[in-house]
């Protein structure tokens, strides 16, 4: 085909996977980043020896990952060293017991049986029960595909039925769990992708089966080492990036899109992908004359996710009672969840995750200390909360808990201290209400219901990552890549490599 231009706007996962496949297609693709690097939300912090991964933590569909690579003529084992975790986190419960999460089937089912034998004896009609979803989302193509019409909702609708993907992941679960422990076990993966496990659409719950398959894994060097592979790559084909630069207007004609205008000057370009979050692109980036469907209106319809509170924690010490990812939960979980999704308000009790990448990669912090990640979910910028007076002592109550839970010396030993709340989140990321995962996966935001992958308004517009189908995580924001890449191979009538078949 004769070489026609593209435009990516945003470097996170989603924009990287859309600017690769774009480029191996046959597209001209430049690719803009308004942060000094790239990455997006999977940015990087070194400071004095220690090494931060600020964003996404682990890997859970490496699949995707192979795929990318091999549509560029790439291996993913030369750019990258992906290690396999086990267990996967370590999760404490605030009655002082815990359980380590694994793929295993026997080890879970031994540690289950401590608690609730029936429910352990039900973990594998659980994983029974999940994989046709799974298999719906992963092999069949509901997640890297568009799902953007009427048809495509009404011809899955009585399958999700059948299946119980339509009801909340919690209840879900809870037919086969009854012990809080192992309910929590298996309904809580939706907090991952920015969403309320009490009432986002079981589709989710095939995370569990998806970490069994595949397992959970670790990019040694940091998941930024993963950013940089994928750059390359980006670059070997002949892609061209331009960091430092943000794009401040999509141009239109005609209800087309011809190009972008950025501080260094206007970029034609034949289609535009935008990384950033649709709602933010369309009322920031495309005149309101061109937005009929999505207007100032619906727009503010859309329920946004919860926010995040991130601690980045140098300490000349370890703790061995960390795993690489631990969860620690408060004792009024679904009453917390309520705080931060429905009444926004900052409670007095927490319930974290904690990085702890040394376990696995010792080149993350000095010899002998932890590069420690700690993530407190919290109400997104709705909540009026006042960050640049609330973080500091909201780090302060946070150091207290961790060292009264059994990080003994944590302030003592603490060499270096950064946090990033839901102000940066929306400053730095342009993420509307400082969301950390763009639009809440609720049922009704949910496949056909979310922003789609081609945009309804401006022929040549797409969206890539968190903000539209399938929505936010690695494998979400890789599979919207995919789906995106389909819709523009359509459009435009070239041809590309999904997973399991050429388009033309």
């Amino acid at each position: 085909m004769k070489e026609q231009s593209a435009v990516v706007i945003g470097s996170g996962f989603g924009g990287l996977a859309a600017a690769i496949r774009l480029q191996a297609m046959g597209f001209k693709t430049i690719l803009f980043e308004q942060r000094a690097r790239v990455g997006g939300r999977a940015y990087q912090l070194l400071d004095r020896g220690y090494t931060f991964d600020m964003g996404p933590s682990l890997i859970t569909a490496p699949s995707l990952l192979k795929h990318l690579f091999a549509i560029a003529g790439r291996d993913l084992e030369a750019y990258v060293s992906l290690v396999p975790l086990d267990p996967f986190y370590r999760v404490y419960f605030h009655d002082g017991t815990y359980i380590d999460y694994t793929a295993d089937p026997e080890r879970m089912r031994a540690q289950m049986a401590r608690f609730n034998e029936k429910d352990a004896a039900h973990y594998d009609r659980f994983m029974k029960a999940t994989q046709p979803i799974y298999e719906a989302v992963m092999q069949e193509g509901l997640g890297a595909r568009p799902f953007d019409t009427v048809g495509k909702l009404l011809a899955f609708l009585p399958r999700a039925l059948r299946l119980g993907a339509v009801q909340p992941v919690s209840r879900f679960a809870r037919r086969f769990f009854k012990d809080f422990r192992h309910h929590f076990l298996y309904s809580f993966h939706p907090l991952f992708i920015g969403g309320n496990p009490f009432r986002a659409p079981a589709v989710y719950i095939m995370i569990p089966y998806l970490e069994r398959k595949e397992g959970v894994w670790f990019a040694l060097g940091g998941m930024y080492s993963l950013v940089e592979a994928m750059a390359r790559v980006f670059l070997e084909l002949g892609g061209i990036i331009h960091t430092a630069t943000p794009v401040t207007h999509i141009v239109v004609k005609n209800g087309r899109v011809k190009g972008v205008e950025t501080a260094k000057g206007f970029y034609e370009a034949k289609l535009v992908v935008s990384n950033a979050d649709p709602g933010f692109t369309y009322q920031h980036l495309v005149d309101a004359t061109y937005r009929r469907r999505w207007n100032d209106r619906r727009i503010a319809r859309l329920h946004y996710s919860m926010s995040c509170f991130l601690l980045y924690l140098g300490v000349r010490q370890t703790y061995p009672q960390l795993l690489h990812h631990t969860l620690i939960l408060s004792h009024r979980y679904r009453e917390l969840i309520r705080d931060i999704f429905d009444r926004k308000i900052l409670a007095a009790d927490f319930s974290l995750y904690l990085h702890a990448p040394t376990r696995t990669d010792p080149s993350m912090a000095p010899e002998g200390g932890e590069s420690l990640y700690v993530l407190a979910p919290v109400p997104n910028l709705l909540s009026g909360v006042n960050w640049k007076v609330e973080a500091p002592r909201y780090a302060d109550r946070l150091l207290s808990f961790l060292e009264n839970w059994g990080l003994e010396g944590l302030r003592a030993k603490l060499e270096v201290l950064h946090w990033f709340t839901p102000e940066d989140f929306a400053v730095q990321l342009s993420t509307p209400y400082g969301s950390a995962f763009s639009i809440e996966p609720r049922l009704l935001q949910t496949a056909y219901f979310r922003p789609h992958n081609r945009s309804e308004d401006v022929q040549g517009l797409y969206f890539v990552g968190a903000g539209t189908h399938p929505g936010a995580g690695l494998p979400g924001v890789l599979l919207s890549a995919e789906a995106t890449a389909y819709a523009i191979a359509q459009d435009y009538n070239v041809r590309a490599t999904s997973r399991t078949a050429t388009w033309a």
